[in-house]
């Protein structure tokens, strides 16, 4: 397992490289500038400035340069556009708040999808298997952006019951709205994965000799049918994860949370480099990181995939 793990960390720090590369590069093929997008600057002021933040530098130095800071001290450089914050202040005072509703998104997907999938796949062809499929496949078909809005107008604006947006310091009624939006699509996701993953591993040969043994249902479920049916969802959870953290522009635009994807928007917008490399950059790693978690959960269940 060890060997494993040593293996696909080796894979994940030239991908990273490799993400840091491109986008760079990307960002700086762009036409305009962070300087550029309002009236024009006179060219002296405008080459003091680009000289001030190292943009008059070839592109090669200016790649070196931002790869030092990040390696060494972890520091994504000033923002063009906010003159007072750094790209690690945004980053740090959006992300945490991205990662809550985020975190507790995952969560309630998880739970109530694989719940449903379950629960769907053990009582077959019943009313409960189809209820679970019709919440799975409405699910589906409402992402968060038209989920968001059906939100509001439902318990803001007709029952008055929650906010309409803001983060109020993360309480609780500013959270609900969020989170049900953000998490119903890939809840749908997990509880048709976990749905199909079970009735695979319930139809298999084991399976009908636990059952002619004279185990009890529940024991066979949870002990023999459960964690092999696990295998495929854990590929998807890494990716979920991570989706519900990047996919929250919308989120963060519709409820006014002021996450991390408000910031990107901003920044994209506005052309500030350097936060929308900071933002990018984090995201890719997070999505390294957790699909190398999900390989070793995954390899973890099924112990071939080590070999």
């Amino acid at each position: 397992m060890l060997n494993y793990t040593f293996r696909r960390v080796l894979v994940a720090i030239p991908t990273l490289l490799i993400l840091i590369v491109i986008t760079f590069l990307l960002m700086h093929s762009a036409p305009g500038g962070p300087f550029t997008s309002e009236r024009p600057l006179p060219p002296q002021v405008l080459a003091n400035i680009e000289a001030k933040y190292g943009l008059n530098d070839p592109l090669y130095v200016q790649l070196w340069e931002y790869l030092k800071g990040i390696v060494l001290h972890f520091d994504f450089g000033p923002s063009f556009v906010k003159k007072s914050q750094s790209v690690n202040d945004i980053i740090a005072q959006g992300f945490p708040i991205t990662l809550t509703y985020g975190g507790l998104s995952f969560i309630f997907a998880t739970l109530i999808g694989g719940t449903l999938g379950v629960v769907a796949a053990i009582r077959q062809n019943t009313f409960i298997d189809y209820f679970a499929v019709g919440i799975s496949i409405g699910a589906q078909v409402l992402p968060n952006f038209v989920m968001a809005p059906l939100l509001v107008w439902l318990f803001t604006l007709t029952l008055g019951w929650l906010p309409g947006g803001g983060w109020n310091g993360g309480a609780w009624p500013n959270l609900i709205m969020p989170v049900i939006a953000l998490a119903t699509s890939y809840m749908a996701s997990i509880s048709r994965i976990t749905r199909s993953s079970m009735l695979e591993v319930l139809n298999s040969n084991y399976i009908r000799t636990a059952r002619a043994k004279g185990l009890p249902e529940r024991t066979v479920i949870l002990r023999h049918a459960l964690k092999p049916s696990l295998v495929p969802l854990i590929s998807y959870l890494g990716v979920a994860f991570v989706g519900m953290i990047t996919g929250s522009v919308i989120i963060d635009v519709y409820f006014s949370t002021g996450g991390l994807g408000q910031a990107f928007v901003n920044s994209a917008l506005s052309r500030d480099y350097s936060v929308m490399m900071g933002v990018t950059i984090l995201l890719g790693s997070l999505t390294i990181f957790f699909a190398l978690l999900a390989d070793l959960l995954y390899a973890w269940v099924d112990p071939k995939i080590r070999y």
